[in-house]
C-alpha cells in the first residue's frame, strides 16, 4: 500500500484549530501555540467558537504543577470562555447556532479554553448579557462565579450585613465587591492605596491599605470575610469577625486557618471550591444586564501571546483580568 493511500486526504481529514498547549511542566515558556484537531460537539453539548478566553492564577497553578487537577501533560489551560455556537450535539435545544455564550464549563476537567473552538456541556453555558463584549463576559465567568458561590451561596450575605474582601481590586476581588454590594452588604476591601480610586468607583464603603496598616486593628465586626489570599491571613481574618459570623477562603492550597480553629473562636470558616452552574451564571448575567455588575480588563493579548499574559499575571499587581483573544 502507498504512502499516499495511509494518509487521510484533505477532503476526510478533520478540520483543524489553533490552541495553546504545553507539554511539560514549568514556566510561561512551556505554553506553545500547536495545530489540533478540532472538537466535535457530543450529545447535550455545544462546539463553541471562541471569541475571548480568561486568564487566572488557576491556570499558571496548574501549568506549573502545583495543582495537579488535569494530570500530567500535554493539555490546553484556560477555564474562561466567551463566543459563539458554532455547532450543537444531540438532545440539545438550549442554544442554536449563532447564540453568544460565556461560562466556565467542565471544571475540575479541562476546559482547554487557550484554543479557537471548545465542546461543553450545554447546561454549564448561559447566553451572554447583550450589553457585555466577549472579553469581557470571559474575564467575569469564573471570577463571577467563585464570587457568587462564596458570597451567595455559603455566606449569605444579606442587606445590611458588613462584607470584608481581600484582594479587593484584583480578579475575584473585584467582582466580590459588586455583589456583595447588590445583596445590600457594607462593604470593605483591602488593597493598596493606589487602587482606591478603583474600587470607590465600584461602590466600596471602606477601603483599607493593608500595606500601612494590619486589616484586622481596623476592620472589626463584621459578618463575612471572603478571603483570596490565604495563608496567614486567614487565622488574622478571624480577628475581624463578629460573634457567628463566617470567613469563607478561596484559597484552598493553605487557607491559613481551620474549621476547628474558627469554632474554638465562637466563628465559622469555610473553602470554596468554585464549580460550573448554569442557574448560578443566569443570576450572574442578569446582574450585568441591570447594570450592577462590570468586569474591569486590565490587558489583552492574542492567543499566540499566552506566555506574555501568564508574565504579567504572575506579577501579582493586575487590577482585574487579563484575556486572550484568539
Amino acid at each position: 500500500m502507498s504512502d499516499r493511500a495511509t494518509r487521510p486526504s484533505a477532503e476526510t481529514a478533520p478540520p483543524s484549530m489553533r490552541a495553546v498547549v504545553q507539554h511539560r511542566l514549568g514556566g510561561p515558556e512551556v505554553l506553545e501555540m500547536a495545530e489540533l484537531d478540532r472538537p466535535v460537539a457530543g450529545p447535550g453539548e455545544v462546539l463553541v467558537r471562541i471569541a475571548a478566553a480568561g486568564v487566572n492564577p488557576l491556570d499558571w497553578k496548574i501549568r506549573e504543577g502545583d495543582v495537579p487537577m488535569y494530570g500530567p501533560p500535554p493539555f490546553v489551560l484556560g477555564v474562561d470562555v466567551s463566543g459563539t455556537v458554532e455547532a450543537v450535539g444531540a438532545g440539545v435545544d438550549r442554544f442554536a447556532v449563532g447564540d453568544e455564550v460565556f461560562g466556565m464549563p467542565r471544571l475540575p476537567a479541562p476546559t482547554q479554553a487557550y484554543a479557537e473552538y471548545l465542546t461543553a456541556p450545554a447546561g454549564e453555558l448561559v447566553r451572554k448579557p447583550a450589553g457585555m463584549t466577549h472579553p469581557e463576559a470571559a474575564a467575569l465567568a469564573s471570577s463571577a462565579l467563585t464570587a457568587w458561590q462564596a458570597l451567595v451561596g455559603i455566606a449569605d450575605v444579606q442587606p445590611g450585613q458588613r462584607v470584608l474582601v481581600h484582594a479587593a481590586a484584583g480578579g475575584v476581588g473585584h467582582v466580590a465587591v459588586q455583589v456583595a454590594k447588590a445583596r445590600g452588604a457594607y462593604v470593605i476591601g483591602t488593597a493598596r492605596a493606589g487602587k482606591h480610586a478603583f474600587l470607590r468607583g465600584l461602590g466600596i464603603d471602606e477601603a483599607v491599605d493593608y500595606s500601612v496598616v494590619d486589616f484586622e486593628d481596623a476592620v472589626r465586626d463584621v459578618d463575612v470575610v471572603f478571603d483570596l489570599i490565604g495563608l496567614d491571613y486567614g487565622a488574622r481574618s478571624l480577628d475581624s469577625l463578629r460573634p457567628g459570623g463566617i470567613l469563607v477562603s478561596a484559597f484552598l492550597a493553605d487557607p491559613g486557618t481551620t474549621v476547628e480553629e474558627a469554632e474554638s473562636r465562637g466563628v465559622r470558616f469555610r473553602t470554596i471550591g468554585v464549580a460550573p452552574s448554569g442557574p448560578d451564571l443566569e443570576a450572574i448575567a442578569a446582574l450585568a444586564e441591570q447594570g450592577a455588575l462590570s468586569v474591569h480588563i486590565a490587558a489583552t493579548f492574542a492567543l499566540e501571546e499566552a506566555a506574555k499574559a501568564h508574565e504579567l499575571g504572575e506579577t501579582g499587581r493586575v487590577q482585574g483580568k487579563i484575556v486572550l483573544l484568539p
